[in-house]
C-alpha cells in the first residue's frame, strides 16, 4: 500500500499541473459520482494528509459563483495511482482502470484504481480522526508522541500503523523504522523510546517524499534500498543473520512484518 511519501509526491505532481487552473473537462467513472461534473471550476489547492489526497475545487470560474467549494478525496489503497501528463499523451494504464479524469487547457490527470474516491464539502472534518501528519509543513511531534505513548501495552509495530495515532506510516516504514531503532515490532510501546521513533519516522519520510525510488539505507541500487522489508531469508546488512518474516496486526490489514531477530532483540 502506498505510504505518506508516495501520496505526498503524487500531490506535488498534481499541484504542478492543476493548482490555480480551470477544469475544462471532468469525467467520473464510478457509479456514486457518475453524474458529478466539476467542469468550469478552478482548482484552489492540492494537498496530502497522511495517506489521503485532497484536490480542493472552488466555484465556477471564480470562488464567488455561489457554488459550494468541494474537495475530491482519494486514497490509493493497494493498486491506486494518479498519472499526470500533457493532453494527448497515451495513458500508461488501461482505460477500464480509470476512475476519474480531470483536464485543464494543457494537462490531464487520471486517477486509476483508486480505493476511495468521493466529493466532500467538509474534507478537514472528515479526516479529523487522523493523527498528526508526518509530512505536514506544520509538523510538531508532541501530539503524535502522546497518542502513541497512550498505547503502552500495544506492540510498537501495531501503533506505528494506526493512522489515528500518527499519519503516513505504512507496512514498509514500520518494518524499517523498527529495524533502525533496534526494536522488534512486537515490543510493547512502554519499552520503546517513542520520541526517538517519531523523530526518525519524520526524518525518513521527509527524505523520501520526492524520491522516485524509496530508500531507507541511503543506497539507490534496486537491491540495496531496504534494510529488512521484502528481504526474507536474505542476510542482515548489519550482522549477517537471516531476515525473518511474520505477521502482526488485525485481520484486513497488511500484517506482514520483516525483522532481524539478532539486531532487534
Amino acid at each position: 500500500m502506498p505510504e505518506g511519501d508516495t501520496v505526498f509526491a503524487a500531490a506535488a505532481r498534481l499541484r504542478a499541473a492543476l493548482d490555480g487552473q480551470r477544469l475544462t473537462r471532468t469525467q467520473f467513472r464510478i457509479p456514486s459520482l457518475a453524474t458529478a461534473d466539476l467542469t468550469g471550476r478552478t482548482v484552489t489547492s492540492v494537498r496530502s494528509v497522511g495517506k489521503h489526497l485532497l484536490i480542493d475545487v472552488g466555484g465556477s470560474d471564480d470562488d464567488d459563483s455561489g457554488l459550494a467549494r468541494v474537495s475530491l478525496h482519494s486514497h490509493l489503497k493497494m493498486e491506486g495511482a494518479w498519472h499526470v501528463h500533457p493532453i494527448g499523451t497515451k495513458w500508461r494504464r488501461p482505460g477500464y482502470q480509470a476512475r476519474v479524469v480531470l483536464r485543464t487547457a494543457t494537462h490531464e490527470a487520471v486517477g486509476f484504481d483508486l480505493g476511495i474516491l468521493e466529493l466532500t464539502e467538509t474534507p478537514d472534518q472528515d479526516l479529523a480522526y487522523l493523527g498528526p501528519d508526518l509530512l505536514s509543513a506544520e509538523w510538531e511531534p508532541t501530539e503524535a508522541i502522546r497518542r502513541i505513548e497512550a498505547r503502552a501495552d500495544e506492540p510498537i509495530g501495531t501503533a506505528l500503523l494506526d493512522q489515528r495515532l500518527v499519519a503516513g506510516i505504512g507496512n514498509v516504514y514500520r518494518s524499517e523504522l523498527c529495524f533502525l531503532r533496534r526494536v522488534l515490532p512486537t515490543r510493547p510501546v512502554r519499552e520503546v523510546d517513542v520520541t526517538a521513533m517519531v523523530d526518525l519516522a519524520r526524518r525518513v519520510l521527509w527524505a523520501n517524499r520526492l524520491r522516485t525510488a524509496r530508500s531507507t539505507t541511503g543506497q539507490t541500487a534496486p537491491n540495496a534500498r531496504m534494510w529488512v522489508y521484502g528481504r526474507r531469508g536474505q542476510l542482515c546488512r548489519r550482522c549477517g543473520s537471516p531476515i525473518e518474516r511474520d505477521q502482526l496486526g488485525s485481520i484486513g490489514e497488511d500484517r506482514v512484518i520483516y525483522f532481524c531477530r539478532q539486531c532487534q532483540s
